[in-house]
């Protein structure tokens, strides 16, 4: 039966990151403060929680770092298209949003939406073989915690 406890435990850890949905950075908060209380009750539910907590701050480096990445391509697309249209002594912009801008944000739309999704399965990939016992491991997980 203890053994039961733990990997449920272990669920828990995982799944508590979508916590994230509900509040600000409840993805990193909330398994955080589920393996600091459940981490001295045994080294499966230490190692799980701490690959849950890398891998949500992982995460959340890369969706950050994919962030930077598009805000000069979105800038750019924006005043390239259009730098002829802006009146530079008052600073009147008179922009014509089209199709050509909005393909840029779709496909960082895209990329975002997959990047997201790809988030989800894993934890749910992890919280599921948590509950089996199994010992799971985040692909591209960056260990800040060891």
């Amino acid at each position: 039966m203890k053994q039961n406890k733990e990997n449920t435990n272990a669920f828990l850890i995982h799944i508590s990151a979508f916590a994230g949905f509900m509040f600000p950075f409840g993805h990193i908060i909330t398994p955080l403060i589920a393996w600091q209380t459940l981490k001295d009750r045994s080294l499966f539910l230490d190692e799980q929680g701490k690959e849950a907590v890398n891998f949500n701050i992982s995460y959340t480096l890369y969706v950050f770092l994919l962030s930077i990445v598009f805000i000069p391509f979105a800038i750019g697309s924006i005043f390239s298209r259009h730098h002829r249209n802006i009146n530079w002594s008052n600073l009147n912009f008179n922009f014509d949003i089209n199709t050509h801008n909005l393909f840029g944000v779709l496909g960082f739309g895209s990329i975002a939406g997959i990047v997201y999704f790809i988030g989800i399965v894993l934890v749910i990939i992890a919280s599921i073989k948590a509950r089996e016992g199994e010992n799971y491991k985040y692909p591209f997980t960056i260990k800040f915690i060891k």
